[in-house]
């Protein structure tokens, strides 16, 4: 650059400025010498603050019953076998697996067979939990009162893995579980939430038979997307009695020419056979 040029000019016209205001990933940081500059050398302590934090805080689960109770769903808490933070960390296969005195409760807690239970776990970020798992519920009941389908209570679980849900989908009587929960941080996410589908929930499924929404957050995405998103995969699981590697997402496809917002307020699709005489939602109608 020139002495006598405009140094905005220049910043203005540098195509690397413009990207990097269009995603939080670490992008055209400059250099100082041939280091970082200062400035992102704190960004990135900061970051990396914020992924252990993520990693090692406790989950509130009272307080997440309580929001989720306040939109109007029954809850259940839950917790895995792995004790306490620093052993569920090791062993992640305590994750998988419920609490012996919980999986009791569970199953006298079922009632008729439901179609579809919803898991809320911490997993390794319970900040993307507390901040993310009541709006995607507030997005999701519309679509889910329109449904017909019958649910189990929403289950709270703490220091839980994904396959968790297959042990609670089991006890509850659940044709499908939907888990909520919080992703593994990354420097530039560490309120991450992730959520698995699998139909026919029981101990011992694999990931390719889940099927997997993962980003959801204000800054990924966003919880109303991911809501219609996660209904329209519900409905084809019930339908084609599948998840996995055999069903394709492809919800797009119904997004051409509306936003997500309005499709999963207005959408009543048409009620999938139900499991029996589980809990509709409250204050909503038994299906006809």
């Amino acid at each position: 650059m020139s002495r006598d040029e405009d140094p905005a000019a220049a910043g203005a016209a540098d195509p690397w400025r413009r990207l990097a205001a269009l995603t939080p990933a670490r992008i055209a940081l400059g250099r100082a010498g041939s280091g970082l500059p200062t400035r992102e050398v704190l960004r990135f302590g900061l970051a990396h603050a914020q992924a252990r934090d993520a990693v090692h805080a406790p989950l509130d689960a009272d307080d997440v019953r309580a929001g989720i109770a306040a939109l109007g769903f029954e809850t259940l808490a839950a917790a895995s076998a792995a004790p306490d933070r620093a052993t569920y960390l090791r062993r992640p296969d305590l994750g998988r697996r419920l609490d012996a005195a919980c999986a009791a409760a569970l199953a006298a807690a079922a009632r008729d067979p439901v179609d579809l239970a919803l898991v809320v776990a911490d997993g390794l970020s319970a900040r993307a939990v507390h901040e993310g798992a009541v709006p995607l519920l507030r997005a999701l009941k519309p679509a889910l009162a329109g449904s017909g389908w019958h649910l189990a209570p929403v289950v709270v679980a703490t220091q839980g893995r994904v396959a968790l849900g297959d042990a609670v989908g089991a006890l509850l009587k659940a044709r499908a579980v939907a888990v909520l929960i919080g992703e593994r941080p990354g420097l530039s996410s560490p309120d991450s939430l992730g959520i698995y589908l699998t139909f026919d929930p029981r101990p011992g499924r694999t990931d390719a038979e889940r099927n997997c929404l993962s980003n959801v957050r204000a800054a990924g995405l966003k919880p109303e997307l991911a809501a219609f998103k996660l209904h329209w995969l519900i409905d084809q699981a019930l339908t084609r009695r599948l998840t996995g590697v055999g069903l394709k997402d492809e919800s797009d496809r119904l997004l051409a020419g509306a936003g997500a917002t309005s499709l999963i307020e207005g959408l009543h699709p048409t009620p999938s056979p139900s499991a029996g005489e589980g809990t509709p939602l409250p204050d909503e109608a038994e299906p006809s």
